[in-house]
């Protein structure tokens, strides 16, 4: 086999062995790297629906994000650049020459020499592999013919990057769909009787109690983990809905050319992949009660749609012309300052009016210490009937280390520390004091060596690579084992997400570890 066959089957071995896009360019780069003067790789989705065209992934030699990664397009730049993508053209030039030929395809921040060519998956729309570099005699003679063979394994890899994106949505569709099937029956696990609705809780039940009868939207203002969803569920069984739906969407996990229809439903045809109709989470909660989970992080357009269907029930299916009517009561819920985003226009004034009609501050678990003795008790017990083993009670000094601890992760933490604790214990009770001392705790962390006092002592003293490996850890704890997206690890350091993730790799560090 010649040199280019290993080398490309090389690239296919990185391609089969990731899912996701950003892992797989992550992987490939340094093999291009290796015969190319490669600084950046990128692939751009088009999205025709959309009239735009966005970064799906990008590796760059120097770390960094791209500027601008999203960029409209004029119809007949859409049009052109649909029309040179089926053509399977290798285009090469500098941001310039290639902004005049195919005008938005090329992101900000990628300069010199480039390389560009188009990748055309089975389902959803084209999209275009680019390749730049500052070196003066740019990629060379042979440049296009490697940017050619490349463009095979990574439709593959776009097309994989897409059915794990599928599978993700399925699989919550599904969970939503078993959520609302035990909330009927009356056997919901999540949400159970509410653990200080006479302590720390009183005054929040007591505005539970009150809108409950009421149609009204509420809006639902609390830290991450502090019980939201339950809270939601609560006013749900005590409304009029009580025997329809209660279905809950995480508006920040939906990908922003996907929110239509998510949230609204398709029609068949409707776009590249429509394959069959598709009811949205509105269609599901007819009759009921609808939870809109972190909707700080709906885009604008969204944002729009939303109103609409909050001010008169009214909403059409994306490749719809039939009007339709849904009757749900929204509850929605953040831990945003949507205030201060509507101040700074990242928030649409009238859509806060709509969903603040009746709003709902959730006291973080640092400010109700009294419901934690009562919270430890009825986790121990649920812990204890999915080990299998007998009853497990917190004890007075169990209770005591809890009562000093923080709780960053609110109640979300503390049920996931009894659970720790009940593992550590190994039936035989519940070992609080290690469950804390876990690197999933944000205080001082297990991985990292004690330093040594100012004496001497025998203390070993952290390496660099154990320092950097503990700080790590903490920053994945925090964002619940998450790398990429606004509130994800790499964003907590101020890093590149492939950059932590090679760190990561280097360092040993599992983020499937602090995945909750």
């Amino acid at each position: 086999m010649s040199d280019l066959g290993l080398w490309l089957l090389d690239i296919w071995r990185v391609v089969s062995r990731h899912l996701t896009l950003s892992e797989t360019l992550e992987g490939a780069f340094p093999l291009l790297a290796g015969r190319l003067p490669l600084e950046a790789l990128v692939i751009r989705s088009v999205d025709r629906v959309g009239g735009s065209v966005e970064t799906a992934a990008m590796e760059r030699s120097a770390g960094g994000a791209s500027e601008g990664a999203r960029t409209p397009l004029a119809s007949a730049d859409l049009a052109r650049l649909l029309e040179w993508s089926g053509r399977g053209e290798v285009l090469a030039g500098d941001r310039r020459t290639l902004g005049a030929r195919l005008p938005g395809l090329v992101p900000g921040g990628v300069e010199g020499s480039i390389l560009a060519a188009a990748l055309d998956p089975e389902q959803g729309g084209p999209c275009v592999l680019l390749m730049a570099t500052s070196a003066p005699g740019g990629f060379g003679p042979g440049g296009r013919d490697l940017a050619t063979a490349l463009v095979e394994p990574l439709t593959v890899a776009v097309e994989n990057d897409r059915r794990l994106r599928e599978l993700v949505q399925l699989r919550e569709a599904a969970e939503a769909e078993n959520r609302s099937l035990r909330s009927r029956l009356d056997r919901d696990g999540v949400a159970g009787s509410i653990v200080g609705a006479e302590t720390g809780l009183r005054e929040v039940m007591e505005q539970i109690e009150l809108v409950s009868t009421a149609d009204a939207p509420v809006l639902i203002l609390g830290e991450t983990g502090s019980g939201k969803e339950v809270v939601a569920r609560a006013i749900h069984e005590r409304s009029r809905r009580a025997a329809g739906p209660f279905q809950r969407v995480n508006c920040g996990a939906i990908p922003s050319e996907l929110v239509d229809s998510e949230l609204f439903g398709h029609e068949k045809g409707s776009f590249t992949g429509a394959v069959g109709e598709r009811k949205g989470w509105f269609e599901r909660a007819d009759g009921g009660t609808l939870f809109l989970d972190e909707c700080g992080e709906l885009p604008p357009a969204a944002q729009v749609r939303l109103l609409r269907i909050l001010q008169d029930g009214r909403y059409e299916r994306v490749g719809g012309e039939k009007p339709r009517r849904v009757d749900v009561r929204i509850v929605a819920a953040t831990h945003r300052d949507l205030h201060a985003m509507v101040h700074d226009g990242r928030f649409r004034q009238d859509l806060w009016y709509r969903m603040a009609v009746f709003p709902i501050h959730l006291p973080p678990l640092r400010e109700r210490l009294a419901d934690v003795p009562a919270l430890a008790a009825h986790f121990a017990a649920r812990a204890a009937k999915r080990l299998g083993v007998p009853h497990l009670t917190p004890t007075a000094e169990d209770v005591g280390l809890l009562v000093r601890y923080p709780w960053p992760g609110n109640v979300r933490e503390l049920a996931a520390v009894i659970e720790r604790a009940a593992i550590l214990g190994n039936g035989a009770g519940l070992d609080v004091a290690r469950a804390l001392g876990v690197p999933s705790a944000p205080r001082p962390t297990p991985s990292i060596p004690p330093p040594a006092g100012p004496r001497g002592d025998d203390a070993p003293f952290p390496t660099l690579d154990q320092a950097a490996a503990a700080h790590i850890e903490q920053a994945l704890a925090r964002a619940d084992g998450r790398v990429e997206g606004p509130h994800g690890a790499a964003a907590l350091l101020d890093v590149n997400p492939h950059t932590l993730r090679s760190r990561m790799r280097k360092l040993g560090v599992e983020w499937s570890r602090f995945r909750r």
